[in-house]
Order: structure tokens, then sequence, then C-alpha cells
């Protein structure tokens, strides 16, 4: 009990404390609002303090953090998809086709390769680490593409083409995470499955049953809660600060309902967040300040506090110099060359600094630790864990650094060619 009333404390204090300081940090600092929980998390962990102690909890830490993720992540797509403008992904279909239809799955190629090369894991686990590792994070990109700095000195098509796409493939890389696991340990049920029935299974019941049926439930859903609202609305009887709950509520109904119901929940909540923000239209848009400061603030922040104080350092030690000479590699390569080389296909990318910029801030995060715990819980492979963690930290760090410095220098650009 004086564990979890420890946790309680710290949690509802970094909340408080960010709150209070946190354009000061990312302004004077560098330091985005995950790293200074991360860094918060570490404080408080085994490592310094030892106020609190995962390892007196009882349960395995990967499972605390992958339904941990797994809830950060649907609050923070919901938000995301709010922040969006209306008909983003209508207006903006070929760039976002390309992201996700070109680079994402280049993406999970590099990043499969760069872990079977380096640290030479046999070739399937290393591709289900880097599926794992391949989304771009909406909760870290969240922190890169809002707040003062972000909205003085980032055009806005940058900044939306960046939340849209880390919105989207959060829930697009559970194909490539499940194909991998198909292949390494048979179907959902424990059943196991021949080489040559691996691709028609994954077709059938993933890509078909759990991703398009997650679009359709996602879109059924976002409709109706809209409607639903629209109604309350004129009937009178919802007040205008119910909203930030009533889209709270609906990105926490969608991932259970969706999930029980065998679809993708993560991919459901993102695609319910853009239909319901379409359905009730800009009258609401005025709210999407209140709504994201307490999406990030109260919801989105608490699990890098917990990753912090759950970080496998001695592990991590024992992966030795091949471990590092990986997360320069894919800090590097995983993204950076894809964008470079298609950036003119995407509109939203004018020029070489943007694509520079889009291409590096394409970060690691709650999703890569979301499909480390799934993967480690279905797979058993302990090297899933450590190379995922690893890398989230690493991202988390090298990203949030630059985040400010990146952006006053692309606003410097800009300036000059005005």
């Amino acid at each position: 009990m004086d564990q979890l009333n420890i946790v309680l404390t710290a949690l509802g204090g970094v909340v408080l404390f960010l709150g209070l300081v946190s354009d000061y940090f990312r302004r004077n600092w560098w330091t985005s609002d995950p790293l200074t929980a991360l860094l918060l998390g570490i404080a408080l962990g085994p490592v310094a303090l030892h106020w609190i102690d995962p390892n007196q909890w009882g349960l395995a830490q990967e499972h605390i953090l992958e339904q941990t993720a797994r809830l950060t992540m649907a609050i923070g797509l919901m938000g995301v998809a709010l922040r969006l403008p209306q008909n983003y992904f209508w207006h903006h279909w070929r760039g976002l086709v390309v992201l996700l239809g070109i680079v994402m799955p280049l993406m999970w190629v590099i990043s499969g390769l760069l872990v079977y090369f380096i640290l030479g894991l046999p070739f399937w686990q290393a591709m289900m680490i880097g599926a794992a590792i391949t989304p771009t994070d909406p909760v870290v990109a969240t922190s890169i593409v809002t707040g003062a700095v972000a909205e003085a000195d980032l055009p806005p098509r940058l900044r939306h083409i960046i939340s849209a796409e880390s919105g989207s493939n959060d829930g697009l890389a559970y194909p490539l995470v499940l194909l991998c696991v198909l292949i390494l340990v048979g179907s959902a049920d424990g059943s196991a499955l021949q080489t040559s029935g691996v691709l028609p299974y994954w077709l059938v019941h993933v890509v078909l049953g759990e991703i398009v049926g997650a679009v359709v439930l996602g879109a059924i859903t976002g409709f109706v809660a809209g409607q639903l609202l629209k109604w309350a609305e004129r009937q009178k009887t919802i007040e205008n600060t119910s909203f930030i709950a009533y889209s709270l509520a609906l990105s926490i109904t969608v991932l259970g309902a969706t999930r029980l119901l065998g679809t993708d929940g993560i991919l459901a909540v993102f695609v319910a967040g853009l239909v319901f923000g379409n359905v009730i239209g800009g009258q609401q848009r005025s709210q999407e300040d209140n709504v994201q400061e307490a999406i990030n603030r109260f919801f989105t922040l608490p699990i890098f506090v917990l990753l912090g104080t759950m970080i496998p350092w001695q592990q991590w030690l024992a992966l030795g110099w091949k471990s590092w000479l990986l997360v320069v590699a894919v800090l590097l390569l995983r993204r950076l060359p894809a964008v470079l080389l298609l950036y003119r296909q995407i509109p939203a990318l004018q020029n070489l600094p943007e694509a520079l910029f889009a291409g590096w801030f394409g970060p690691v995060g709650v999703a890569a630790i979301f499909y480390a715990g799934y993967c480690l819980r279905r797979t058993g492979i302990e090297e899933v864990w450590l190379v995922c963690s690893l890398m989230v930290f690493a991202s988390i760090v090298a990203q949030g650094l630059s985040a400010t410095p990146l952006t006053r220098l692309y606003h410097s650009y800009a300036c000059k060619q005005t």
C-alpha cells in the first residue's frame, strides 16, 4: 500500500511540476515533457532515490508497461485526431499514402535488418523487433509539434503531417508485428501454423479481420458518438465543459469494445477520433488547447515516469557495444533516408529542410513499449524488450534534446527565405 501511495504521489507531483515549468524547460533547457518525465522516473526509481521499486509490485514489469502504454496510446491518439483539421486525410491522402504505404514498410525492413546484422539475432526475431520500433509515436511527437515554441516556429502543414502519420501508423504497425509473431509461435489461440499457412491466416484474420474491422468499427462509433453529442447540444442536455470528458470516455470505450470484438483497438480509436471530429465540426475546435493540456499533462506523461523506474540497466550493459552501434544506426537510418528519398511526393514537405525535420522527428516511444510488451508476452523472447526499451530511451533523449534547437533552426531558415 505504501508503494501505491508513493506511485500516486510521484505521478501526480510530476504532472503538477511539469504543468508549472514545462515551457521554461522547453525554451531554456531544451528538454521535452517526455524526457523530463523519464529523467524524474529514473531519479525516483531503484538506481537513485529508490522511492519507487517496481520489483516489489509482484507483477511482470513489461506487462504493466504494456497495458499502461495501451491506455496511453488510446487517449493520446484521440487528442491527435481532434487536433487535426477537418477532413485532413481526405485533402492530404497523397502524402499519407507515401508515408504509410512506402516509408513505413521501409522503416520496418531497415530496422529489422539493422537488428539482424548488428546484433546477430535470428532473422524473424530481428524483424519482430524492427516491427515494434517502426511506428512513429504520437505521444512523443505531440510534445514536439505542440507548445509555444512549435506553434510559433513551425508551419501548421508540417506539424499536421507529423501528427497524422504518427496517429495512423501506431495501429497500422500491428499487422507487421503480428506477421512476425505468427511465424515465430503460431496463431492467437496457440495452434501451430505451417509456413505455407501463415500468410493466408495473416491476410484473413489480421489484415481483413482486425485492421479493416477496426477502421469500420471506429468509423461507425465515431460517427454515432458525434451525432449523439450534437443531439445532446440541441436538446441542451450537455454542458460545454463535458466535451473533454466525452472525448476521453470515447477513446477508452472504443479501445475496450473493439478489442473485445477482436479488432485492432489502437487503430479503431484513431479512426473514431477522426470521424468524431469531422462530425462535430469547428464548433468544438476552440477547446483544442484544453483537450491537449488534459491529455498531455495528466494521461500521457506518467508512462514515462514508470519507464524510468523500470529501465533494465544491467541487461542493457550485457548487450555490449553493438547495442549502442544499433542505437545510432536506427536513429539515423530507420526513417531519415526514406523520407529524404520520397519527400517530393509528399506535398506537405515543400523543401529539403522540412524533409530533414520530418525525417528526423519520427520518435520511438509508447507504441514501441506496447508492442515490445505484447511480443514478449506472446513469444517469451527477452531481447525484444531489451532492444525496444533501449531504442525508446535513446529516441526520447535524442529527439527530446534536439526538438527546440532544430525547431528554431528551421524557423531561422524559413525567415531567411521570406
